[in-house]
């Protein structure tokens, strides 16, 4: 029960932010230039590799540790507070040498401000990890919708007055802020000068190589996007990132509430392996519940979605998506594992299985690029399958199950799934012939696939209506 009322909680925050976001991009990019926005995008090219350093995951091993003394939660603050500011120095020295790389001395002031945030955010990071520890998910949900709405406010404001970028940073300023304030406000603990270096050695155990991890995995994550820069050039680089951003919506709106949410309850149970995989189970069944149907869907009508939200000129982005489609439903599976690992403490595993992953990844890239964006695209999607079954399978074996339990909890919903889409494309030829119009013919589709669903679920999978009806009601 604990990870569904995180999980529900974490949603509505999540739902929140994007609701924040898609009205912060549409009230801003009328106040602002495509310029402004150009040079913030410059700056956060150091700022988004910053984030992944910034405590060197010392909170998660806070969070993951089953027996938490004070000395090492205090020793956890102030590491992670000598970090933050380590780190905001860092990105304060590398301003300049960015804007002459740039030859844009503007990013500079920008890139320096938005330093700031790092000694904020590191000081509010062992509140905020206990907080999760105890399962204060509504608590963290206020906290981070109110920062993020406040911080959105003084943006708006600051572009009214003419600030220009500068209203971007202002906002990102002001929500990191508001966020520690609170955060120190709702958890009940206070530093005290303590430090212990055996504290931090048996931290560093668990979080080195987590951070070993998240390095390698950001870098894994980039390299398409330089490979296809460098030798196809920024007229085959936009469909594919366009594309990109389509296959990581579930990865970002669902997977990562999931895991989570996952985190502090599996964290807790790591001494019963039984109560962990059924959890586990259980949370790859609501995962592809929901992401099966929505890829598929994508998959299904690429075409007329990409035609009626992005226009005739991007058709390319279509073709790309039929590869990175199913590869977004891999990924919203395979991306939990990492919970799985830190939860039994094994970040070494996981770290290792980031270099494979990796390796296969980038090899991939440099496979398909002889074949243009779309070879690309399909390497990478071979390079997903070669990943998913060893990764599952060493993440099931930590919870005390297998690929034949994963494969029994997943029948049902790929079955629906698949009757679903099958229902599209045999509706789709009528549909061309009596609806001329692309973007009624997208709306027909998606009723259809949602009626189709929904009746075949009632049918054959009537566990994820109990598993929707207890994330929505108590």
């Amino acid at each position: 029960m604990s990870a569904l009322s995180n999980a529900r909680w974490l949603g509505v925050a999540q739902a929140a932010r994007v609701a924040l976001q898609t009205g912060g991009v549409l009230v801003m990019s009328r106040l602002l230039s495509p310029r402004d926005y150009g040079l913030v995008a410059m700056a956060l090219v150091v700022t988004n590799f910053a984030v992944i350093i910034r405590d060197l995951g010392t909170a998660q091993a806070v969070i993951q540790k089953k027996e938490l003394d004070e000395e090492t939660t205090q020793t956890a603050f102030w590491f992670s507070c000598a970090m933050g500011l380590a780190v905001g120095l860092a990105v304060v020295l590398i301003a300049p040498l960015l804007a002459a790389g740039y030859r844009t001395p503007e990013v500079a002031g920008i890139l320096m401000l938005l330093a700031l945030p790092f000694p904020i955010g590191a000081s509010s990071a062992v509140h905020q990890a206990l907080l999760e520890r105890q399962h204060r998910f509504a608590t963290i949900a206020r906290i981070e919708v109110t920062s993020q709405a406040f911080g959105l406010l003084a943006g708006i404001v600051a572009a009214l007055n003419g600030l220009g970028p500068y209203s971007l940073v202002v906002q990102t300023l002001v929500a990191p802020i508001l966020g520690a304030l609170q955060l120190w406000h709702a958890s009940p603990w206070r530093p005290r000068l303590r430090f212990s270096r055996p504290a931090l050695r048996g931290l560093w155990g668990f979080s080195g190589y987590l951070v070993s991890f998240q390095l390698v995995n950001y870098f894994s994550r980039n390299t398409d996007s330089f490979i296809i820069g460098r030798f196809l050039g920024p007229a085959s680089l936009g469909p594919y990132t366009l594309a990109y951003r389509l296959m990581l919506f579930p990865i970002l709106n669902l997977t990562l509430v999931a895991s989570r949410a996952l985190f502090p309850v599996m964290s807790r149970q790591q001494d019963t392996q039984e109560a962990m995989g059924r959890l586990y189970l259980r949370a790859l069944f609501v995962i592809a519940c929901v992401t099966g149907p929505l890829m598929a869907g994508l998959f299904v009508l690429r075409d007329e979605f990409v035609d009626t939200v992005l226009g005739s000129k991007w058709h390319e982005v279509a073709d790309i998506v039929a590869w990175l489609a199913p590869v977004g439903f891999i990924q919203s599976l395979v991306s939990t594992t990492g919970t799985v690992f830190m939860a039994t403490g094994r970040t070494r595993l996981l770290f290792f299985l980031g270099i494979y992953s990796a390796v296969l990844t980038v090899s991939a890239f440099v496979i398909g690029v002889q074949w243009g964006v779309l070879g690309v695209a399909q390497a990478y999607f071979v390079a997903n399958v070669l990943n998913a079954l060893p990764c599952l399978h060493i993440a099931l074996r930590q919870v005390g199950r297998g690929l034949p339990d994963l494969a029994r909890e997943l029948a049902r919903p790929l079955g629906v799934t698949a009757l679903m889409a099958v229902a599209v494309v045999l509706a789709g030829e009528p549909l061309s012939f009596a609806v001329h119009s692309v973007l009624l013919r997208l709306v027909a589709g998606v009723a259809i696939g949602v009626a189709v669903y929904a009746a075949l679920t009632f049918v054959l999978n009537r566990t994820a209506i109990q598993e929707f009806r207890r994330f929505v009601t108590r």
